[in-house]
């Protein structure tokens, strides 16, 4: 389940942004990018990346993920590169959508993602995609459309939140579930249920356990889409603005190193990255998120 894009292909692929925005015909579309503070550099220097940035308030899942997709922007730059940011806006935080008829929207919501950034990259003919993920579907969308695509893409989760601590310990939104079913049964108090409440999610991130996003979060690495080690950090530890920065970097060798035969981005077997899902103990979510994401890529 490889993609292939050769040196010819990687051609054809730089002409994209110089099919929109280059030549005489093309002046009142530079005009556009010109009111937006591009110069002459930015404009006649492919390629253009775009960058998909998973941003919403709906939870603290994709509530930083502006300053991680900013930092992302500033590796492309220093590359080489003209970024160019925009958000998915369908986001579904299913921590806060289950149990009433919200949860009906969530995995729809993947598909929208993947159709936005399909359509942002596409309608404005950029040359490559970055992305910067965060709950649940938003990482399966952003890898699905990175299949469609077969651009040079990359994608970075942006990270869980940080424990929260009750009465010494280390808990998480899972104990806030556990604990309403304690107080219904009158083992807490309602000021014990209330105090776990305010104490869970610390910090922005998304949902601190081996759930769905945690999970995809591992397989962005496993699949080779991913810089190694940059799902692990959480959202805020500095390292993960370093990982964003790199992130943007590493988007830029394939134009740079122009090999015959390259294969950028390469998607490894699935048998494979549902054996790492598997022994990780994560989400059984990842087996229909991988059967999408390699029915995209082809495979």
């Amino acid at each position: 389940m490889t993609k292939f894009i050769t040196d010819a292909h990687l051609t054809t692929i730089m002409l994209r942004s110089r099919q929109v925005y280059g030549g005489v015909e093309k002046s009142p579309n530079r005009a556009f990018l010109r009111a937006m503070g591009l110069t002459d550099r930015d404009i006649e220097s492919p390629p253009f990346v775009g960058v998909a940035v998973a941003w919403n308030e709906a939870g603290p899942c994709n509530i930083h993920t502006l300053g991680l997709g900013n930092r992302l922007k500033q590796g492309v730059q220093e590359a080489g590169g003209t970024p160019r940011m925009f958000a998915t806006p369908p986001l579904v935080i299913d921590g806060i959508a289950m149990g009433y008829e919200g949860m009906k929207y969530s995995l729809v919501s993947r598909e929208i993602i993947a159709d936005t950034v399909e359509m942002t990259v596409n309608a404005h003919g950029y040359d490559a995609v970055a992305c910067i993920s965060g709950c649940d579907k938003t990482g399966p969308g952003m890898m699905m459309a990175m299949g469609r695509l077969n651009l040079p893409s990359i994608i970075m989760y942006a990270g869980t939140t940080m424990p929260g601590y009750y009465n010494g310990r280390e808990i998480a939104v899972g104990d806030v579930y556990e604990a309403v079913g304690a107080y219904s049964s009158g083992k807490i108090s309602k000021e014990e249920l209330q105090a776990m409440e305010m104490l869970a999610v610390p910090t922005a991130g998304s949902c601190g356990g081996l759930y769905t996003a945690n999970t995809m979060a591992m397989m962005t690495e496993s699949l080779g889409l991913a810089l190694p080690g940059s799902a692990s950090p959480p959202a805020v530890v500095g390292a993960k603005g370093s990982f964003a920065y790199e992130t943007g970097k590493a988007i830029m060798p394939p134009y740079r190193e122009r090999d015959q035969g390259q294969r950028y981005p390469e998607i490894r077997s699935l048998q494979e990255r549902n054996s790492h899902a598997h022994a990780s103990g994560g989400s059984t979510n990842a087996v229909l998120h991988l059967i999408a994401i390699a029915y995209e890529a082809g495979g």
